[in-house]
């Protein structure tokens, strides 16, 4: 059995196809949601019930950890007025990795690795410095793969539709929620 891989995954359209791709390599692979950051409660229940629809229809391990909005809260405080990609963002990133860091040493994962740089709403170079410092103490590897690559974002819209999944049109905060409402006011997600 090769190595125990934790995924830390942001909702099912940007892990949709890594999933697909590590079943079908036979990776031994858990996805990890943890998202604090989801406002409102209901759009983190539905994206939390798509993303374990995905690991069910592909056969790959879900793992939870507790919705956590005011530590979220608390985490960005001072940020609320940051642009989309701009310090906000760092500090989201860096509480989920922390976390899902912590997660794979009491669980005894070999790696862990992310799709939070998979949408287009989001820098994978600041992913993966978040992911970075988050690991710095660790002596288990982060792998900052690049999932948009090797046909990998043609696969994820494909199966994006093929499996009907829940979009949403912002990245998952408050903030994004407001940002996407004034672009678009008929936006009510």
């Amino acid at each position: 059995m090769g190595p125990k891989l934790l995924i830390l995954s942001c909702c099912a359209p940007c892990s949709c196809a890594v999933i697909k791709k590590m079943a079908d390599e036979g990776v031994d692979a858990t996805v990890l949601f943890y998202n604090p950051n989801i406002y409102p409660s209901e759009e983190y229940v539905k994206r939390r019930d798509e993303q374990r629809r995905v690991c069910e229809t592909f056969g790959l391990k879900f793992s939870e950890l507790p919705y956590e909005p005011e530590a979220w809260d608390k985490a960005v405080q001072g940020l609320e007025n940051e642009p989309e990609r701009g310090k906000r963002c760092s500090k989201c990133f860096y509480m989920r990795l922390k976390k899902a860091q912590q997660y794979a040493l009491e669980h005894k994962f070999d790696a862990l690795t992310s799709v939070l740089g998979v949408s287009r709403y989001k820098d994978l170079a600041q992913v993966n410095e978040a992911a970075r410092r988050a690991w710095q103490v660790s002596v288990k590897p982060y792998w900052p793969t690049n999932w948009r690559k090797g046909g990998l974002e043609e696969l994820r819209r494909a199966l994006i539709k093929e499996l009907g999944l829940y979009s949403q049109t912002y990245c998952g905060c408050k903030y994004s929620l407001a940002a996407a409402r004034q672009k678009d006011p008929s936006e009510q997600n």
